[in-house]
């Protein structure tokens, strides 16, 4: 971790999500087609993840591919699956070098199965890293989550009584990794679009108006600047808060 001006780094957010969007608006305002703007994209992750492992983020979690976008054409979501492989190889010996993790959430096993598997090789090959975990939200939707969790709280014969918040984050693909405190959004939209719904209850949500391909390191310092800027209370008032960090 290095210092950055205008970042207490003993403030920063443990884990960070981002909800990746504008590459086709990227694309189409360049005369190109939506997959140019996904390809460049891949570059903002690059960016992303940089800026994270400086800043000392443990956890960063990239909306990649919802379960919605398997609606899209089928041309753009096989063109994303080829990417998606092409960049898991590519990438995989520079996430290890640097001490990443990768792990993924999601319906895993609907993706197509040349990209399943390189997934599995790459998250195996790193699985001993602790530098920082990148978590890729694939197939991915926070309702199908939480549906999932239902389904298996009631398969495993959970009394009534037994359902607390703790048995349903257990029961969550996040079930092994913090609540986001920061949650990024590109493009100017003003949404969370099916992201973590249990998860962000009490994340702060940060909107910028880049696209997502445009989006750089100092893009995500400007957003973690933000988040120090405000005060985060869970409920409680700021008199509160104040004596509980005077104790």
């Amino acid at each position: 971790m290095s210092e950055i001006h205008g970042i207490d780094s003993t403030r920063v957010p443990k884990h960070v999500a981002m909800i990746m969007d504008g590459n086709g608006r990227w694309a189409k305002e360049k005369g190109q087609d939506r997959i140019f703007g996904h390809f460049n994209g891949v570059k903002a992750v690059r960016a992303s993840l940089k800026a994270a492992r400086r800043a000392g983020v443990k956890y960063l979690t990239l909306y990649a591919f919802s379960t919605e976008n398997w609606n899209r054409p089928k041309e753009e979501v096989e063109a994303l699956m080829d990417l998606l492989v092409q960049t898991i190889v590519q990438e995989v010996k520079e996430l290890d070098n640097n001490d990443v993790r990768l792990n993924a959430i999601g319906d895993l096993e609907s993706l197509p199965g040349s990209c399943h598997a390189e997934l599995q090789t790459a998250i195996d090959q790193t699985k001993d890293n602790d530098g920082i975990e990148l978590i890729l939200a694939l197939s991915y939707s926070a309702r199908w989550e939480l549906v999932r969790a239902v389904q298996n709280i009631v398969k495993d014969n959970i009394s009534p009584d037994a359902v607390s918040e703790e048995l349903i984050g257990s029961y969550l693909c996040t079930h092994s990794i913090p609540d986001p405190e920061l949650v990024i959004r590109t493009s100017g939209e003003h949404r969370v679009s099916n992201f973590l719904l249990w998860q962000i209850a009490y994340s702060e949500l940060y909107f910028t108006a880049k696209y997502w391909p445009d989006f750089r390191e100092e893009d995500f310092f400007d957003a973690l600047r933000d988040y120090q800027s405000r005060e985060r209370r869970f409920g409680k008032t700021a008199e509160q808060i104040t004596q509980t960090g005077n104790e």
